[in-house]
């Protein structure tokens, strides 16, 4: 009895990543191939079988994670759809036209390649902050596009609200 005690706290984990692993086999929430975060990391996922799962992050580290782990947190998938929407906010300047600053962006992730026609671009007024306006750019992109369309719209913006003389603040402290 005591032998059988000790062999079953022994092997309580492999057990729990073993139940973890059947259950992401038959849940299916991600696969390998997938982008996702979970178990407290995130990146691609090179391997999955019953005892842990395999990622190799951006920054190209490998990192073992046991199924356990993943199962009992929130799994997010950020591959398992081919769109995905991209956030940006944009502040200009109080003094500023905002109807001029939409129009600005919005001919510009209009005419981005990466950007797609439907489901619509969102580009509204988000928020007044402490020293700007903040605006919602809110494109949809093919999930394989997202990053390299988050980096160039944000230059494309900055760089096209120059041109047309809008300010994109940043805080500023006067001491007296």
């Amino acid at each position: 009895g005591v032998s059988g005690f000790v062999l079953g706290f022994a092997f309580q984990e492999s057990l729990s990543n073993l139940a973890a692993g059947v259950m992401i086999m038959i849940a299916q929430p991600f696969q390998v191939g997938n982008y996702i975060e979970g178990g407290g990391s995130a990146g691609k996922v090179t391997e999955l079988n019953l005892l842990s799962t395999e990622l190799l992050t951006p920054d190209n580290k490998r990192v073992m994670i046991p199924n356990r782990k993943i199962w009992g947190e929130t799994i997010t998938n950020y591959s398992a759809e081919d769109k995905r929407r991209l956030d940006l906010v944009i502040g200009i300047g109080y003094g500023d036209e905002i109807g001029k600053a939409l129009q600005v962006i919005g001919e510009i992730v209009g005419k981005s390649e990466l950007v797609l026609a439907e489901p619509a671009l969102t580009l509204e007024v988000l928020s007044l902050g402490d020293s700007s306006v903040n605006l919602a750019v809110r494109p949809w992109v093919k999930t394989d596009d997202y990053w390299p369309a988050h980096f160039a719209l944000t230059r494309a913006i900055k760089e096209g609200l120059d041109e047309s003389g809008i300010e994109i603040p940043f805080p500023q402290r006067t001491i007296h």
